[in-house]
């Protein structure tokens, strides 16, 4: 059975009584006035010997609790001393049903209500990042790929800095280049995408001091400035708002796209959308047509290209043309193989 958030409140403040060497072991009568205190009002007795019983074995949970219970004294304790139900190792379906909280949390980021809480999201989303390593370790969950997650470390320093609009000093040293260039930031925003983050900031010393994003896998080093920024002029959530990915040139404006595909790639994309201006143009047997408003950027263009021979754009040209370069491309490598 599903529980609510009392009942989970009520799971923890037992879990911290239980576990709290500075107070003698606790009886029923004590664990119940420890947690009626923390949340502030009263439980009952049948509630708390029921929520002991779920953390003992409900599979739902999955804390299976050793909690035993001393007859002579009365007393409740964990047979393990080193037991809590925050070690609980969290499984895959776990794991993402955060990350889908999370996405959800970061599409709103504009909206007051979540802002307020931006700084928890982004810890709480840089914690799942950087745990996975460890649940694969453990044998919990298996990925297709060995993810690394780095630069990763710079994030608590990249929060403070955006939090306090200080100017932060980078290293950078791009793919294109063979040594780190310095950039002076102002930085906006924190982001992921495809199990990288990236930093979008304005560069006090690029041409026109324009928003650049650096990824943060590609950062040598940063430095303190002790240097202020005004009140950030950015708003994340409409820079991004026609993008797919994290590739925004200030100078683009979204375009109108229209893509053919094949019915069996139509359903795939329909049950996930490729952005969130998709509409459904045609839908029958033959195939399923879509259009999109979004700019023409890498990510795009490597997303229709992963869909091979099941999709086909027929606006713009320009992009139908561009396309069909970079197929002709991938065909031309593969003909010594003839």
């Amino acid at each position: 059975m599903p529980f609510n958030k009392d009942a989970l409140s009520r799971f923890r403040w037992i879990d911290e009584r239980l576990r709290n060497k500075r107070l003698p072991k606790p009886t029923l009568a004590n664990i119940i006035e420890y947690v009626s205190d923390k949340i502030e009002k009263p439980v009952g007795e049948r509630t708390i010997q029921q929520d002991i019983q779920h953390m003992r074995s409900d599979t739902n949970l999955n804390y299976f609790a050793p909690i035993v219970y001393d007859r002579s004294s009365r007393t409740y304790s964990y047979s393990d001393d080193s037991y809590s139900i925050n070690q609980i190792p969290i499984d895959e379906a776990d794991l993402e049903g955060l990350e889908i909280a999370i996405g959800i949390l970061e599409q709103f980021r504009s909206l007051p209500v979540v802002q307020q809480f931006e700084d928890a999201i982004l810890k709480i989303a840089t914690s799942l990042k950087i745990n996975r390593d460890s649940l694969e370790n453990q044998g919990l969950i298996r990925f297709s790929k060995a993810t690394q997650f780095k630069g990763t470390e710079f994030i608590p320093e990249i929060i403070d800095a955006i939090k306090n609009r200080e100017v932060i000093r980078l290293a950078y040293q791009s793919f294109g280049r063979t040594e780190p260039k310095e950039h002076w930031v102002e930085p906006y925003h924190l982001r992921e995408y495809q199990d990288r983050f990236y930093l979008v900031g304005k560069s006090q010393k690029s041409k026109n001091a324009s928003v650049l994003t650096f990824g943060l896998d590609r950062i040598i080093k940063i430095w303190p400035t002790n240097l202020q920024f005004d009140e950030k002029n950015f708003d994340d959530a409409s820079y991004f708002r026609h993008a797919i990915g994290i590739t925004v040139s200030d100078d683009q404006a979204p375009k109108k796209i229209i893509i053919s595909l094949s019915p069996l790639q139509g359903k795939y994309v329909k049950s996930q959308p490729i952005h969130n201006t998709q509409k459904v143009l045609i839908d029958n047997v033959e195939e399923c047509r879509v259009s999109i408003e979004v700019v023409i950027n890498t990510e795009l263009i490597m997303l229709l290209l992963s869909y091979g021979k099941n999709a086909k754009v027929l606006e713009p040209r320009s992009l139908a043309q561009r396309l069909a370069e970079e197929a002709g491309a991938v065909l031309h490598l593969y003909k010594d193989n003839d």
